[in-house]
């Protein structure tokens, strides 16, 4: 038995918060009948539906992809572009990733249909560091760098400090590469920072994703994540803000 808003969340329908709140407002049924109170338990042969849509349980999966460029962080594309699931087509499981990665960025991203393990990865609150590779154009000045390590003004607001590494440039191409740790999650952050700064991204890969990397994988390939990894992730999503 698993209470309600916990069984609508794992569909990956809404977060659990967001399930609480349709509960009260009585657009969810149990067995044709209307539950507005919190705490109610349902077994696995429970009819659910949200606002009249059944709810269609899964065995929760979990994976982590190697996006490679050119592919939509999307379940499907109206232009018909390929997408993260096109890499999935054995799995039987409705699977979606969890935040995004932008068209022209490569690397890690995790795949599931736990809606609320994915919730909680992808909330503003969460710590989960982020580690990108980004080559940039031109070769920023050290207070340039500085300014993103203690956090830049952008359209939406200032930035969480960043953790900038040096790694290599080459002076007659006129570029440079640095390793970028985030926290955050927002869209496009690491090729807005750097184009705040006056150095457009020409690169963008994401190799690390907490504790996971893309070691043993080739683009385009995927694995799936071990018990213990997910426990890791879940630990981490919750921990304290830094």
């Amino acid at each position: 038995m698993e209470r309600l808003q916990k069984v609508i969340a794992h569909a990956g329908i809404a977060s659990r918060r967001k399930a609480e709140q349709l509960i009260q407002e009585g657009k969810v049924r149990v067995n044709d009948k209307v539950i507005k109170e919190l705490g109610v338990k349902v077994s696995p042969n429970d009819k659910i539906e949200v606002e009249g849509i059944p709810v269609e349980r899964e065995e929760p999966v979990y994976f982590v992809l190697y996006k490679p460029r050119g592919v939509i962080s999307s379940v499907s594309d109206d232009k018909g572009r390929k997408v993260v699931t096109d890499f999935f087509t054995l799995i039987d499981e409705r699977i979606y990733p969890v935040g995004r990665l932008d068209y022209d960025t490569s690397g890690l991203i995790i795949m599931t249909n736990d809606g609320e393990f994915a919730n909680s990865l992808a909330h503003p609150k969460s710590q989960v560091d982020k580690v990108y590779v980004a080559k940039v154009k031109g070769i920023p000045s050290r207070e340039a760098i500085r300014s993103l390590e203690r956090g830049i003004k952008l359209e939406d607001g200032k930035t969480a400090p960043a953790k900038i590494k040096f790694l290599s440039m080459e002076r007659t191409k006129e570029t440079a590469i640095f390793e970028v740790t985030i926290h955050e999650g927002r869209n496009r952050q690491v090729r807005r920072m750097f184009e705040a700064i006056g150095h457009p991204v020409m690169k963008l890969k994401r190799e690390r994703y907490g504790f996971l990397t893309l070691q043993g994988l080739k683009s385009g390939e995927a694995r799936e994540l071990t018990p213990h990894e997910v426990k890791q992730l879940r630990v981490m999503a919750t921990k304290p803000g830094k």
